[in-house]
């Protein structure tokens, strides 16, 4: 009787662990985007492919974010489209850039439905999906032009996708000028606050 306890309890520890590692507690998570946020303020300072300018790298010190909040990472359902159709996306320099319109995904921030439409570039060499959008802090607290997330291409099989607005950030457009950069559609305007990801660059 002894043994089958202490099997028992072996078990349940197992698959207690087992779900554990399959979902990081909120101290990893926090841990793994301080690192990433931590890494992109290292490439901004270092990188030849960092959007700053020479003068602008000298001063920099970190980017400006909303604090982790696992709120922002919202269940997500996706509907893809069959047959997508191309698109073009506006840029700030008021030329436009090719998109497959890739789907959509749903979910709900603070109760209240939201929607946004998938993209993938149609050249083909996306390995994320892009997506552009505003919502009621830009112009406040964020770029006022909007953000943009990615998110991984989910398997065929699968009917959701991982949406971590707490890794929303900022078009380059927004620490250089010289950049062009795609503006979210007007499928993409949420109607409510996002306060998470990526804040303005300039005071």
């Amino acid at each position: 009787m002894i043994k089958k306890i202490a099997l028992a309890v072996a078990i349940i520890g197992i698959i207690y662990y087992s779900l554990s590692d399959s979902k990081p507690s909120a101290s990893a998570y926090l841990a793994q985007l301080n690192k990433f946020r931590r890494d992109k303020n290292q490439s901004f300072r270092q990188s030849e492919e960092s959007p700053l300018e020479t003068a602008q790298k000298a001063q920099f010190d970190s980017l400006k974010y909303y604090p982790g909040d696992q709120a922002f990472i919202p269940h997500a359902d996706i509907s893809r489209n069959k047959n997508p159709d191309t698109t073009l996306l506006q840029t700030t320099d008021n030329k436009a850039e090719k998109y497959l319109k890739w789907g959509s995904v749903k979910f709900n921030i603070d109760n209240a439905p939201q929607q946004l439409q998938l993209y993938l570039k149609a050249n083909g060499r996306d390995s994320t999906l892009f997506i552009p959008f505003t919502d009621l802090t830009n112009g406040h607290e964020t770029y006022g032009g909007g953000r943009y997330l990615d998110a991984p291409i989910p398997k065929l099989n699968e009917s959701e996708v991982q949406l971590d607005f707490n890794r929303a950030y900022n078009p380059y457009c927004a620490y250089n000028n010289a950049y062009s950069c795609p503006v979210p559609p007007a499928d993409n305007r949420l109607k409510v606050t996002i306060a998470a990801g990526e804040k303005s660059f300039h005071d």
